[in-house]
């Protein structure tokens, strides 16, 4: 197996664990992952974290929705603001200047950090 494949496995791991215990990091692992490690153009690599997180979420999902974890209620009124903010950022992306895109992820990254941290 060659040295790429095996990162890419490594990064789907760390991604996967982290979106199973913190809900979120497909995105924040991934897209730097494949930007900084793989040499992947930010736009393909944002995409690329997007078609990734899919499968990891439901995965996720199935086991709280077992554990009855999930406000199924709260859920899919979100769900709804999700879908559409989704729709619109995917048509979006591509209009953004990667360096704008890259401030603008890596400052949500810091100020959710920050938040978190300071808690």
């Amino acid at each position: 197996m060659n040295k790429i494949k095996i990162q890419l496995i490594i990064i789907g791991i760390i991604a996967g664990l982290i979106n199973g215990i913190f809900g979120s990091g497909g995105g924040i692992i991934v897209v730097p992952a494949l930007v900084f490690l793989i040499k992947l153009e930010d736009y393909k690599a944002h995409a690329t974290a997007i078609s990734i997180i899919l499968p990891l979420s439901i995965v996720s999902t199935i086991i709280y929705l077992s554990k009855n974890t999930v406000p199924l209620k709260l859920s899919m009124i979100t769900l709804i603001g999700g879908v559409l903010g989704s729709y619109t950022g995917a048509k979006f992306l591509r209009k953004i200047p990667i360096t704008y895109l890259r401030k603008f992820f890596g400052s949500i990254i810091i100020y959710t950090a920050m938040r978190m941290i300071l808690k």
